[in-house]
Order: structure tokens, then sequence, then C-alpha cells
């Protein structure tokens, strides 16, 4: 946790995963004094950021989805993903660990696909990494597989394995 200036201890308001350093994912943890009102922002690696976090904290990405499903749904969800991470000791509810927490294993990967992101440029590999996981818990999904990457790829860069004659 965070000491501020004025003495009191910092609160975490909030986490965002996947930002990017030379291929690195990192965590941007905001917390702000209760007592004089800084806030600040820490970039971490994910073990390093997890040791800012005051209590059970839903990341950014994570918060989105939950925000997103009925208002029947949400309280279920939340009291059962809430209860794995606890469960599992973790402070920070992300978005694989909600999929991880929905299907009850995280997300696999196929040997040829976790090689082929190795041919992923190093400043994009942890974002591509997150898409994938993203795109296979959206789908139900309990592997990355080559043709997921692919679709992805396609998704994104308008491109597909499939080469065409001019």
């Amino acid at each position: 946790m965070l000491l501020c200036g004025c003495g009191r201890w910092m609160h975490t308001e909030g986490v965002e995963e996947g930002l990017q350093d030379a291929g690195v994912a990192t965590w941007l943890v905001r917390s702000k004094c209760c007592g004089c009102g800084l806030s600040v922002g820490v970039e971490a690696s994910p073990d390093q950021a997890v040791t800012l976090v005051d209590r059970l904290l839903w990341t950014d990405d994570a918060r989105s989805v939950l925000e997103r499903m009925p208002p029947y749904v949400e309280p279920l969800v939340r009291q059962e993903v809430e209860a794995y991470a606890r469960s599992a000791g973790s402070r920070v509810i992300t978005y694989a660990l909600l999929g991880e927490a929905r299907r009850g294993e995280p997300v696999a990967w196929d040997p040829e696909a976790e090689a082929r992101l190795t041919n992923v440029p190093a400043p994009v590999r942890a974002m591509a990494r997150l898409e994938l996981e993203r795109t296979a818990v959206e789908r139900g999904q309990p592997r990355v597989t080559v043709a997921l990457m692919e679709e992805v790829r396609a998704r994104y860069f308008g491109l597909s394995g499939v080469k065409r004659e001019a």
C-alpha cells in the first residue's frame, strides 16, 4: 500500500491491465488519499502492482464486462467471481480471472499457437495474448488455437491466411 505525504494511507481506486512496455504486461494502479485528495498512478508488473491494491478490486476491463450484463445476472456473476477470486487468494479480478471463474479453468494455449505468438513483435505481444484469451473466453472456447489467431488477425488487420491471385 502507499502512504501519502500528508501521512495517511492511499486507497486504491482502480486498476488498468494490459499496458505494454517492451512486450511485458504492466498494470496501472490508481490510488487516492482520503485526507488531502492527492491522486497518483503507479505502473508496475502485475506481481508488483497487486501489492498496491488494498481490497478486492475489479480491473477496468473486467468491470466493463460485468456492467454490460443484464441487471438480473450481474449480481449473481459478481458474487460467483468474487468468491472464486477470494478462494484463489487474488485481490484483483482481471478479465482472465473473470473468464476462469466462469469456466472453472484458465484459457489454455495450443503449442502451435504459443509458438506462433513468439512471432508477434515484442511491443504488442502481451496485448495480443490478452486479446486472444479475451476472444476465446467470449466464445466459450477453452483454448487459443492457430485458427482463432487467424480469425483475430483478419478482424484487426483485414488479413487472412489465404493468398489471392491477382
